[in-house]
């Protein structure tokens, strides 16, 4: 299929659906996910959508910059490279650490990788904290409010009770990330929380997979520079970055 076809096509699916991710594309097109991906950057370099995290929206939908797919959504979308950096990330965890896991579902996939028993860990995750104690994990669960599509816990009984709390470690994920605008997230309550909890950490580090650089979402929690990026594979224009780790198999 040539170029121009593809890209009316992923356009007349922004038009009838406000939104598409990259996993539909290349099912629907029978494409690749590279060629996906190169199809909606180029789409949103000429204007015609905006490009997310997983996927592009249409470039005339009212608050753009918010949109956030659930976690449901989320779980399908770039699966092995979350996994490539969530096995990095675990490994980095030692007996005594004080862990901050964040929401989220690179965050998420780091616990079939967790092993260390004589860490404990802090979550703003339901399900994070059910798995960790399913597998005999010291697991302190923060309270506050659920948010649905993401199920995280935020608001300011969450804030409180984290700006009690000195962790050695924390593991934060995120929606997008850029030089300018830093670590960024849709919902303010949740930018928030993971603020406060990085505030806490003495080492932090963001899970981030290849398709998060270079997007914007709302609201920033974390400066670029200072912060600390676990990915799956280097992206362009941030070759000479110091603080981005890319994951070894």
């Amino acid at each position: 299929m040539l170029t121009e076809q593809r890209h009316e096509l992923i356009l007349k699916l922004l038009e009838e659906n406000g939104s598409v991710t990259v996993t539909e594309i290349k099912e629907l097109l029978d494409t690749s996910e590279s060629t996906a991906r190169r199809d909606i950057t180029a789409l949103d370099r000429a204007g015609k959508l905006i490009k997310v995290f997983g996927g592009a929206v249409a470039a005339d939908r009212d608050a753009v910059t918010a949109y956030e797919y659930t976690v449901a959504q989320k779980l399908d979308i770039n699966r092995e490279e979350k996994r490539k950096i969530a096995r990095y990330a675990a490994a980095l965890i030692e007996p005594e650490d004080f862990v901050f896991l964040d929401a989220g579902t690179t965050t998420g996939c780091m616990l079939d990788y967790i092993t260390e028993k004589r860490a404990t860990y802090v979550t703003n995750a339901f399900a994070h904290a059910q798995s960790l104690v399913a597998k005999g994990m010291k697991v302190l669960l923060i309270g506050g409010e659920l948010k649905a599509s993401t199920e995280a816990i935020v608001g300011n009984q969450a804030m409180r009770t984290l700006q009690g709390y000195h962790f050695t470690k924390g593991f934060f994920g995120a929606n997008g990330v850029t030089r300018k605008s830093g670590c960024t997230t849709p919902d303010a309550n949740e930018a928030m929380v993971k603020q406060t909890a990085m505030e806490q950490c003495k080492n932090c580090y963001v899970l981030c997979d290849h398709s998060k650089f270079d997007v914007v979402s709302s609201v920033t929690f974390a400066p670029f520079y200072g912060t600390e990026f676990i990915t799956d594979r280097q992206s362009a224009g941030y070759e000479e970055c110091d603080n981005i780790i890319v994951a070894e198999e």
